[in-house]
């Protein structure tokens, strides 16, 4: 089989994620960067959070891709290089059926996919289970806040006023590291 199960047997053993594996590097305007420095969801999860998500109800790859970034808070956004292939294996492997409705398709868990699903484990972020993406978005939107009123000091090319942010940046960092240093 081209691209059947016995193909893409390490797709589910060994995991399939939107990220290189760990150790690979991606080049972007003659700068090295680290994926596994990056890696948002750890690999073979990707399979689990759609397998979840669709447990919830069916749905075509578009959709799953803005619930998973709504779900993030925007800090997540799978690329459709990850969901689409990993929906096409699920799909081959007897985990999920589709059908076209309106030119797309639209995937439902069969219950081979639920046993995947049961063995996998809960991987959709536990703050979704409490409701608490909204506190992701405010997060987001704060950042971007703070970032505006940096570049508009930056831009006024006061010395002093630099300075001065970036202290207070230096700081605001010690006291995030201390807070995630409570648990």
């Amino acid at each position: 089989m081209f691209l059947g199960l016995h193909r893409h047997r390490h797709f589910f053993e060994s995991g399939c994620d939107d990220m290189p594996p760990k150790g690979r590097h991606h080049h972007r305007r003659g700068k090295r960067r680290d994926w596994g420095d990056e890696q948002r969801t750890p690999r073979g999860d990707i399979k689990y959070i759609l397998l979840e998500l669709l447990a919830e109800e069916p749905r075509h790859g578009y959709e799953l891709i803005k619930e998973l970034e709504a779900r993030y808070g925007g800090f997540w956004k799978p690329s459709p290089g990850s969901v689409y292939p990993t929906l096409q294996l699920l799909e081959e492997g007897g985990y999920l059926t589709f059908e076209q409705i309106e030119g797309r398709k639209v995937y439902t868990i069969t219950e081979t996919g639920r046993e995947l699903l049961s063995e996998g484990g809960d991987r959709l972020p536990s703050m979704d289970k409490g409701n608490r993406s909204q506190e992701l978005i405010e997060l987001k939107e704060a950042i971007a806040q703070v970032g505006a009123a940096v570049m508009q000091v930056a831009r006024s090319n006061n010395a002093d006023k630099v300075t001065r942010v970036r202290e207070t940046l230096n700081r605001v960092k010690r006291e995030i590291y201390s807070i995630l240093a409570e648990e």
